[in-house]
């Protein structure tokens, strides 16, 4: 009898949560794979704006000419579907003391008919990102 106790008694992980366990693995790294990449975009995009911005201010050039650059600059990235208009406005655009608010979001699918949108915004001076 005793015996047959200490086999009914499991010890260790049972079936269930074992599939538990991989299904909130599976999810975790989907997650990582959906937000990880907007979150290195969004950081390489606001080093850019950031270091054009300084450049175009210290050229004296007006924002059209800003935009053009910017245009130019994400074609040269490979970004073609965006465009400057779309990223950021002009909190300044006084010639010489370009300022600019980024403001844009993507979209990542997640699951099926499920979307996780990566909002991003923040204000951006010429050495600066705020």
């Amino acid at each position: 009898m005793h015996q047959l106790s200490s086999l009914s008694s499991q010890r260790g992980a049972s079936v269930t949560s074992i599939v538990l366990l991989l299904i909130v693995i599976v999810v975790a790294g989907k997650l990582l794979v959906a937000i990880v990449p907007a979150q290195i975009g969004d950081y390489q995009l606001s080093k850019l704006l950031t270091e054009q911005l300084t450049e175009a201010n210290s050229r004296k050039e007006s924002a059209a000419q800003f935009v053009e650059r910017i245009d130019r600059q994400l074609s040269i990235n490979a970004d073609y579907d965006t465009s400057a208009k779309e990223i950021f406005t002009f909190t300044n655009n006084t010639t010489g003391q370009l300022a600019i608010h980024k403001k844009y979001e993507k979209t990542n699918n997640f699951f099926s008919n499920v979307d996780i949108v990566s909002r991003f915004e923040g204000d951006i001076k010429a050495g600066l990102v705020e």
